[in-house]
């Protein structure tokens, strides 16, 4: 995609040292988004943080305002009064071991998974599967919930999970292309002021290192973080 003449002549509309306010980037990039598909936009956020250490791992989740613009297809892991919540909520498959078993033999046609405590030990040999899939339920994203039928319904709605990698990065569509520049902002300014609150006490400095905002097929902007402290941070 990068070497391609489309991505060079986008990334040539601007210096790579500029450095954009949020609603001005956005902009540019819902002008610049001309795939033949819905392209996402995404926000790539730099932490100045240790995640080798357990206090600064970030991890959480947050259901953006205007959804991330993709259905997600839920598997939910209940059984009785449960798998009716979850079936009631829109979750697309519900189960217990049939479902465990289907995972064990490389079935993972889901976007995200949901469990009531209960079924977790059946769960739990699913980790090395599921963890580096991000689908793994854990109670810290709220996808381990004796309110399945919530939980599903937040995710339809567009709950996204995030967790930073070990270079200190975090990943998180933040909706479509197509969306209005509003709803992405008011999506940005969400994630951001989120992950804002989870900020370790045992983290000086600067914290929000960098952030770039693009689109699937677009290159990166960079983001003006005085701005963003200044106007969303503080300003809230």
């Amino acid at each position: 995609m990068k070497g391609s003449k489309r991505y060079q002549k986008l990334s040539s509309s601007y210096s790579k040292e500029t450095m954009f306010e949020v609603k001005d980037s956005l902009n540019k990039i819902k002008e610049m988004a001309s795939a033949k598909f819905d392209e996402t936009v995404e926000a790539a956020i730099k932490l100045d943080v240790d995640p080798k250490k357990a206090d600064q791992m970030i991890r959480g989740s947050i259901l953006l305002p205007h959804g991330s613009g993709k259905e997600k297809k839920v598997l939910a892991f209940a059984e009785g009064e449960s798998q009716v919540k979850a079936e009631e909520a829109g979750a697309d498959w519900v189960g217990s071991q049939d479902f465990v078993d289907k995972i064990e033999k490389g079935w993972l046609e889901c976007d995200a998974i949901v469990a009531v405590p209960e079924m977790m030990p059946k769960i739990g040999k699913l980790g090395k599967v599921l963890g580096p899939r991000g689908l793994m339920p854990t109670p810290k994203n709220g996808t381990v919930t004796k309110d399945i039928g919530q939980a599903v319904k937040e995710i339809k709605q567009g709950k996204v999970n995030f967790k930073v990698d070990q270079g200190g990065n975090i990943q998180v569509p933040i909706g479509k292309a197509s969306f209005k520049e509003n709803d992405l902002y008011e999506n940005f300014v969400d994630l951001i002021k989120k992950i804002w609150s989870l900020k370790p006490s045992s983290v000086g400095g600067q914290y929000l290192k960098g952030i770039t905002l693009s689109s699937t097929m677009g290159p990166g902007l960079k983001i003006d973080i005085n701005h963003v402290k200044k106007d969303i941070i503080v300003g809230s």
